[in-house]
């Protein structure tokens, strides 16, 4: 049982194509026995990444980078301390090898997601102990020619055993925000990985899709007033949607991983709830243009509590009324919303913006006037539970 803080968002799009599956089609998924529309949780979390950086939500340091590159981020920390970007390249190289983290051709063999903090870290010891790695810099080339397994053990073996253990303890998170809250695998360093705070669905269309299909042509420019006909044309999918978002975060194990820092751990979970309301996918947005902001969005705080989607609320599809699919999505997620308070118990502290027409006197909790309200009373909310 946790300390939870839980998000029910309902977004409608209009036609849009912003998460494509491996044929370019808009993702899709069988619900209560019938298609709807998809938008998986790793295109969500990217979006949400993606406004982090770009809104300096954070604060400088306590972010992270996703990328089989690392070497290239050592390489221009060490070239501002002075090292040539040759060696820097081959040094760098070698002190990953000491971890198990092979590099081959410049790219690790898979993407690392390492805090600015981990790599600034990394970039000090390789600095320190520069005449060392160097050495072992050999041992590491001698090593790629080897097999992969033989090759981890020959780099690992290059360095000595005490600045391998200082690189290793180098990666513990870095206080990175994002890390704390999506998690990360490191296949050879498995000590090293994180459990995710957050967990973030599937966001699902509350009703039946069906595919659309858009033929376009385009005509040369410079086509010759005699000439008819395109000179370009094919097929785009798309499809226009109501979708049920959830995510929720684990309070306390996003303090836990931040290294028990609860002011970091309530500014990543002010900037988790800003951009789930902001953020959005960017899939075929330069040809749709589908930029539409939640109608309805409702953070609970729960404490001593299982985490719980309303996506059953949408098991039998909604169907449009007069009023569009926004507001019977709102009706019917507040009615399931009642029906589990019931049953079930464990409610909590719930604040809710709603721009539909839709009334819901079903859900509980308090309507505030904006986003910004929401999201500073929902905080402050926390605040007081990591305080007492």
């Amino acid at each position: 049982m946790k300390k939870l803080v839980e998000l029910h968002i309902l977004q409608n799009f209009a036609p849009s194509n912003l998460n494509r599956d491996d044929t370019g089609s808009p993702k899709d998924a069988l619900f209560g026995g019938v298609r709807r529309a998809r938008i998986s949780s790793q295109c969500l979390k990217r979006a949400m990444r993606t406004y982090f950086h770009a809104g300096n939500l954070i604060g400088e340091g306590n972010l992270a980078l996703r990328t089989k590159r690392v070497t290239q981020a050592l390489v221009g920390k060490l070239e501002q301390l002075g090292r040539s970007a040759e060696e820097a390249e081959r040094v760098a190289v070698a002190a990953l090898g000491g971890v198990k983290l092979q590099v081959k051709d410049g790219k690790s063999e898979y993407l690392l997601f390492l805090g600015e903090q981990e790599v600034a870290r990394i970039a000090r010891l390789v600095h320190e102990h520069w005449d060392t790695l160097l050495k072992a810099a050999k041992t590491e080339g001698d090593g790629e020619k080897k097999k992969s397994k033989e090759a981890k053990k020959a780099a690992k073996g290059a360095i000595p055993a005490d600045l391998a253990r200082a690189i290793g303890e180098a990666l513990d998170g870095g206080k990175a925000v994002d890390v704390a809250l999506f998690g990360r695998m490191l296949a050879d360093i498995p000590s090293l990985s994180r459990d995710a705070a957050a967990q973030v669905a599937h966001a699902i269309s509350t009703h039946k899709v069906e595919r659309e299909f858009d033929f376009y042509t385009a005509v040369d420019d410079l086509q010759p007033d005699d000439t008819s006909g395109a000179d370009m044309l094919g097929t785009v999918e798309f499809n226009s949607a109501c979708y049920y978002r959830y995510a929720t975060i684990d309070i306390e194990k996003l303090v836990e991983n931040l290294q028990g820092d609860k002011e970091l751990a309530l500014k990543g979970i002010e900037a988790f709830l800003q951009a789930s309301v902001y953020a959005e996918p960017a899939g075929k947005q330069n040809t749709f243009a589908a930029h539409s902001l939640p109608g309805f969005i409702a953070f609970t705080v729960r404490q001593d509590a299982s985490p719980r989607s309303l996506a059953n609320a949408f098991e039998k599809p909604t169907r449009p009324a007069n009023d569009g699919l926004t507001a019977p999505s709102v009706q019917a997620l507040a009615m399931e919303w009642a029906r589990l308070e019931t049953v079930f118990g464990q409610d909590g502290h719930t604040l809710f913006v709603n721009t539909t027409e839709a009334r819901a006197p079903e859900l509980p909790g308090q309507e505030v006037e904006n986003v910004r309200d929401l999201i500073g009373r929902t905080v402050q909310h926390i605040a007081g539970l990591l305080e007492g």
